[in-house]
């Protein structure tokens, strides 16, 4: 699914050059990748070097009972070119046992567990953890100068390069505006400086960020500046009277902070120097905040894209929102130099109408209240207006100002019973003072105001207020809005191209105005041709009758189909249940034959589905989804008629419901039975397709799988993998609530396979956490279960550790790197002498780097693919990757509308030492053994299955019945709430992939 906007960007100031690991996490914003002309790769240092003597020595190690081996896994000798600043990095102590422990003859992953948790032992695991601290990190390079593996073909990216002159000065002020006004203000202040003040700016066209920071490409005639700016803005204090208009004055205080150039820039791209210093943030910072400046002035800014109603104009898709086509911008170091990657976007706003208006399109309950004015609302509501109203900013038009105010609540009482204190103390009627001041009768005089003020009492009636324009939508898109949005933003390869060209060179892009002239700063227009490899698919294993088939995905897709073949482990599922909620009459009379048809399905895949449930199919109206009792009340009917024994409920709908979270929530952790819900408007297409994947879905869930590699991953990496040292792959994922939602908790996820060599059976663990924190905090404990499950399984612990994170954002990569490596070396330290290579690699979907066929050659009878997607297996790991660290884009599925968004994989630790073919290789062979569908996905699975579970995780704290949850409408809080917990999985739920 094309992503049309990102909700979660980021843009942070970097003030100075990193010279720590905390300096660096916290510089490491705007730039991604740095650049190298050479083919020679070096480490970036991200912090101090590592000391050699830097960790404690302990007595030997005890033995271990022969019933249970476990090896300490040694990592294979190091390339040449792979040097560390430290060796102790990759050589930490093990969990070393100590006379008080040899009465540990028999001995279980899980015993281990409980031993960490014991009181007396704490002290053993705080050495451990001390003992197993890196001073500092060095992020993994690129091990070679990249793949050679597959067909070479020629593509263009959406990344266009940026020259610079390393010699040419910036120079940096600090300016301090007073009063402290809003960003809007701050930047028509800026605009008026230059124009009245020109000669104080030596003529000057500086650049400001919007905040405190003005970069300028000359320096000012002297270090420090003092001026007066007057706006025509009405405020309480410092008002001047000019010709009728309210004027404000702003003092506007300037100060030289330091000068810098590009030397060092210019020297980290061509690796000149000692290959340890960090990238110059300072200065890239001051190039991104150039690139910006035309555009911000011309556009709506939102996060790091601009958005214009001249590309194309506003469209409508309903409920009070508008979409608005735009562009995306980063300076990136990459390989070929600095790129500035450019994409387009679209994205929802509030619409520019009457708050009025605004809610009777928002909210369902409220059409047609222009009809009905007398309207009053109850509690819920006035809690969802309130919802909808919450942050937006409104200005007034019972008179002329271009004041703005932000909506802070509702009132408690209606309009008709409020009332305020004037200035002279005296107690007025809001309904009176409208009409006694501007000859207003207030006509929904039952509905609340609008409150304006945190602290004190400020008022405005609704129907006298407007929504003001570019105000991004947060609130949660409809599938009718999300569908909109989506089709406005789906373009094919070809047109997206032209459509980014465009803005390239167009009058609202980052190369209108002189701003880039001036700090001689040079953008190409042409998008960077680069070579990609398409690798090969590989051979796949399913089953033919209790035999085993090979088949080679060879469509240009990579689909395959299962017309004439089984899945590749079936399981029998005896004993099950349907609840039907909802549904017309004609509808549940179809639910005989869908049953009939279902298991024909799955007998045709391989799959037994018993044709008689435990119990007739029960027909429950909607609303037992509204009742979260009565819902866990025949669900337990249900467990029980199977005497505790029922291995699946098919739950068919009549809509999307909100209890849905509900009835997942109830049967995994309260009664422990698997759940596959579908919609009744499905099961009337009776399609051959819609069965096979509901087939495949309930197949996974129970504990078999779709397909397996034919060839082992020890065959194809006998370097690293063997059959008897199994490795596990996990995936780790953190959920944040909603962007309106200003306490629930966040969501983390982690899975990992408990089977080999096959490695396509992920069990995982679910923890809630502080309220949009990103790093996993329980992360210890999840990996500890999982290697648990995982020893239960095969009787052996893993020998390699290969991690796939998700969700992180490059600004967070040290830090994110430094404390979950941390916690993965602590989980393992619970096991005596266990400590595996670890490989720590951030997989990013969120980014706007798109790749598209170099048409050569227009007149060519191959110029009909152009317009298709790249394709499946297509590898980029040069010219716009990371000069240095080890990364690679690499697009594993098949684009079927739209542009392609290849996945970006970033190997932040490396102690397996992969090549680059190998873990290229790895990653596009394990995107086809996904469970649900008969195709390669775009997603390495373990962080897809993290993605599944952790959203599942959300769906657990989420709740239909009001009664469960009540929220708080105040605005502020005295402390941030404690965290819910989630449910605990019953045990045999634990063990299946129910998530799927």
């Amino acid at each position: 699914m094309e992503e049309t906007e990102e909700s979660n960007n980021r843009s942070k100031k970097c003030n100075s050059k990193p010279t720590s690991v905390n300096g660096c996490a916290n510089n490491n914003n705007n730039n991604p990748h740095p650049h190298s002309n050479s083919n020679n790769n070096r480490y970036i240092a991200f912090g101090f070097r590592s000391n050699q003597n830097q960790y404690q020595t302990y007595p030997a190690l005890l033995p271990l009972p022969p019933a249970i081996p476990m090896q300490v896994a040694v990592a294979p000798p190091f390339p040449q070119n792979h040097n560390f600043t430290s060796t102790t990095l990759l050589q930490n102590q093990p969990f070393l046992a100590t006379p008080s422990d040899s009465k540990l003859r028999y001995f279980t992953a899980s015993k281990v567990v409980q031993r960490q948790n014991d009181v007396s032992k704490q002290k053993d695991l705080l050495r451990v953890k001390n003992a197993t601290t890196p001073e500092s990190f060095v992020v993994a390079r690129r091990p070679d100068s990249g793949g050679v593996e597959g067909q070479v073909i020629s593509l263009l990216a959406n990344h266009f390069l940026v020259k610079f002159d390393p010699l040419h000065k910036i120079f940096h002020y600090d300016v301090e505006i007073s009063p402290h006004p809003s960003k809007e203000v701050a930047r028509l202040i800026k605009q008026k400086l230059v124009e009245e003040h020109s000669a104080v700016l030596s003529g000057a066209l500086p650049v400001f960020d919007g905040g405190r920071t003005i970069y300028s490409p000359i320096e000012f005639q002297n270090n420090k500046i003092e001026c007066y700016i007057s706006l025509p803005i009405p405020s309480s204090g410092n008002k001047l009277q000019i010709e009728g208009q309210q004027i404000k004055l702003f003092r506007v205080n300037i100060k030289l902070i330091s000068k810098f150039d590009g030397k060092e820039l210019s020297s980290y791209l061509n690796r000149e120097g000692d290959g340890w210093s960090p990238l110059p943030q300072e200065y890239l910072h001051a190039l991104e905040v150039v690139l910006r400046e035309s555009p911000t002035d011309k556009c709506i800014t939102a996060g790091r894209s601009f958005y214009s109603s001249c590309m194309g104009g506003e469209k409508d898709i309903g409920g009070g929102a508008v979409a608005l086509r735009g562009f995306f911008q980063s300076l990136r170091p990459t390989q070929q130099g600095l790129a500035l990657n450019v994409d387009f976007s679209v994205t929802a706003f509030h619409e520019s109408i009457g708050v009025i208006p605004y809610l009777e399109k928002r909210l369902d309950f409220l059409r047609g209240i222009s009809q009905r004015k007398t309207r009053g609302l109850t509690n819920e509501e006035k809690k969802e207006v309130e919802k909808a109203l919450k942050n937006i900013r409104v200005f007034v038009c019972h008179r002329e100002t271009v004041q703005r105010y932000r909506i802070c609540s509702l009132t408690e009482e209606v309009t008709e019973n409020l009332c305020f204190q004037d200035r002279d103390g005296k107690i007025l009627r809001i309904v009176n003072y409208f009409k006694d001041h501007y000859n207003y009768d207030i006509q929904y005089r039952n509905l609340p105001c609008l409150q304006i003020s945190r602290s004190k009492p400020c008022y405005l009636p609704m129907e006298l207020c407007m929504i003001c324009e570019g105000q991004k939508f947060l609130g949660k898109l409809s599938d009718d809005q999300t569908a909109r949005i989506l089709k406005m933003g789906c373009q094919r390869p070809r047109e997206r191209k032209a459509i980014i060209d465009g803005i390239v060179t167009g009058s609202v892009g980052p190369t209108s105005g002189n701003h880039a002239r001036d700090f001689k700063l040079q953008i190409s227009r042409e998008m960077t041709p680069l070579y990609g490899r398409i690798l090969q698919p590989p051979k796949l294993k399913l089953g033919d009758r209790g035999l085993v088939r090979d088949l080679i995905p060879s469509r240009h897709d990579r689909q395959w189909n299962l017309l004439d073949s089984h899945v590749f482990e079936g399981t029998r599922v005896e004993r099950w249940a349907l609840m039907s909620f909802g549904g017309t009459s004609d509808q549940k009379s179809n639910i005989p034959k869908f049953i009939n048809q279902l298991c024909q399905r799955c007998e045709q895949l391989g799959i037994f589905l018993n044709k008689n449930t435990v119990l007739n199919p029960q027909f429950e109206p909607m609303h037992l989804l509204n009742n979260v009792k009565h819902l866990e009340t025949k669900l337990k009917k249900l467990h029980g008629a199977s005497f505790s024994n029922l291995q699946l409920v098919i739950c068919v709908m009549e809509k999307k419901h909100k209890g849905y979270a509900d009835l997942k929530r109830i049967a995994e952790t309260n009664i422990g039975v698997v759940t596959q819900c579908c919609l009744y408007p499905n099961l009337g297409k009776h399609s051959s397709q819609f069965l096979a994947n509901l087939a495949l879905k309930i197949n996974a869930k129970v504990g078999g799988c779709t397909v397996a590699l034919y060839s082992s991953l020890p065959s194809q990496i006998p370097r690293l993998f063997k059959h008897d040292g199994p490795v596990i792959f996990m995936g780790a994922d953190v959920t944040h609530p909603h962007p309106l939602d200003d306490s629930s908790p966040s969501v983390a996820a982690v899975v990992g396979n408990v089977n080999w060599p096959a490695a396509n059976k992920y069990v995982s663990r679910m923890r809630s956490q502080t309220h949009r924190q990103e790093i996993i905090q329980d992360l210890s404990t999840m990996i500890g279960e999982i290697l648990d499950d995982f020893y239960e399984e095969l009787l052996k612990l893993p020998e390699r550790i290969i991690f796939f994170r998700d969700g992180v954002s490059e600004t967070q990569f040290l830090k994110v790197l430094k404390e979950e490596l941390q916690a993965i070396r602590v989980a393992c330290s619970r096991f005596p002498g266990y400590k595996p290579p670890i490989t720590f690699v951030v997989v990013q979907k969120r980014h706007h780097t798109r790749l598209f066929p170099c048409e050569l050659d227009p007149s060519s009878t191959r110029n009909q693919f152009f317009n298709e997607n790249i394709a499946p297996g297509t590898v980029v790991d040069s010219v716009i990757t990371h000069p240095r660290e080890f990364d690679f884009y690499l697009c594993s599925h098949w684009g079927v509308k739209g542009t392609s968004r290849p996945i970006h994989y970033h190997v932040l630790w490396d102690e397996n030492q992969f090549t680059s073919d190998e873990l290229q290789k790895l990653v596009y062979n394990l995107c086809y053994t996904f469970v649900r569908c008969t195709k390669p996905i775009s997603l390495v699975p373990p962080a897809y299955y993290a993605h599944l579970a952790a959203y599942r995780g959300r769906l657990y704290l989420e709740r239909s019945d009001s009664a469960t949850l009540t929220r708080s409408s105040n605005i502020t809080r005295p402390a941030p709430p404690k965290t819910t917990p989630l449910p605990k999985l019953t045990e045999n739920i634990k063990k299946l992939m129910f998530y799927c």
